[in-house]
């Protein structure tokens, strides 16, 4: 549709910082090359020690994996043998994708009513008063929140921690956020082996390519979960990436600093154009509620600009005047601003 390569395609449509990948990583990542000849370490014990010591763990409450999906996966396996999980919606697709995979019974949780967006203690204290009558054992959410970018407070998580059998925290955009200002259950599962946080290395540092997570829990429940899977889930590379990255002070300082001078701006770009409402939020993208079909808007900002936004119809809650993008450089931010107006202006 764009009649060009997609190489000269300016893509807001997949949530990934625009900075990396970090000169440290790819550094490492050179250096490794000559351990393709060995097999990886199967206890990937660089990995589990370097993520330990960034979150003030132990070792054995860390496990690596092949993208947060995979481990995405093996949460499932032990959410779905525990009857009805509850779901705040709307939900990344593959949270569905996974549950169902082993026979889950998925019992969405809206955060809209009756057109309107509850607040997060609003919808908290609907979650909790309809779990028994819904019988919800489990609980699958992520912070922030994808796609609308809300984060919840660490305070008002925990209660739910008593509340349910199994609490799976997908906390991939976590560390787009400023240490002081994370809202990480990480700390947490220690005192609650009900818990789960699962992490992705792989937006903050640009590295979707290389399929780098991990998750954080009880040492016994970690322990199930390696023997279900296929030995040697990660490559020598992505340790040596994972290492690297996690060491990087310079460059996770430079992103957050990128963060908190683009992405107000973007936001205000955006509120400035009649016919878009950006919802607030603290994430490395916006969801965008637009007065026309978005389709028809993403095939001619396509067309005419060689921009991709993504739209939102893998959500159902959302339908056809939602739109998603991510926050690129100033630059790129401000053509996806100037060829919005035209297309809005135009239609």
């Amino acid at each position: 549709m764009a009649g060009c390569s997609p190489d000269f395609i300016l893509d807001f449509s997949a949530s990934i910082s625009p900075l990396g990948p970090p000169q440290s990583v790819l550094q490492a990542i050179q250096a490794a090359l000559a351990n393709l000849r060995h097999y990886p370490d199967p206890g990937y014990t660089s990995f589990c020690q370097a993520i330990a010591q960034h979150h003030g763990l132990s070792p054995q409450q860390v496990l690596p994996g092949n993208g947060a999906a995979e481990l995405l996966t093996w949460a499932c396996r032990d959410l779905a043998k525990l009857g009805a999980v509850g779901l705040p919606v709307p939900a990344f697709g593959d949270y569905y994708r996974a549950l169902q995979g082993f026979d889950g019974v998925v019992v969405p949780q809206g955060i809209q009513a009756d057109g309107a967006w509850l607040g997060n203690e609003a919808f908290l204290d609907r979650l909790v008063h309809r779990r028994r009558s819904l019988q919800l054992a489990g609980l699958l959410l992520n912070n922030p929140h994808n796609p609308t970018g809300r984060l919840f407070s660490k305070s008002s998580l925990l209660p739910l921690l008593d509340q349910f059998d199994l609490v799976v925290v997908d906390e991939a955009f976590m560390d787009f956020l400023p240490a002081n200002q994370q809202e990480s259950l990480v700390g947490q599962v220690s005192s609650h082996p009900n818990l789960v946080v699962l992490r992705s290395l792989t937006k903050f540092y640009s590295l979707p390519g290389l399929r780098l997570g991990y998750a954080v829990g009880s040492p016994e429940r970690l322990e199930r979960w390696r023997r279900w899977r296929d030995p040697w889930p990660v490559n020598s590379l992505a340790v040596s990436a994972a290492v690297a990255a996690l060491a990087d002070t310079a460059f996770q300082q430079h992103t957050w600093d990128w963060l908190a001078a683009t992405r107000p701006a973007l936001y205000t770009g955006l509120q400035s154009i009649a016919q878009l409402d950006p919802l607030p939020g603290v994430a490395n993208f916006f969801l965008v509620c637009c007065d026309r079909p978005v389709p028809l808007l993403q095939a001619a900002l396509l067309k005419h600009h060689r921009i991709l936004i993504r739209d939102c119809l893998s959500f159902p809650e959302l339908g056809d005047r939602y739109f998603r993008i991510a926050v690129k450089t100033e630059a790129e931010n401000q053509q996806l601003l100037a060829a919005l107006a035209v297309e809005m202006a135009g239609q």
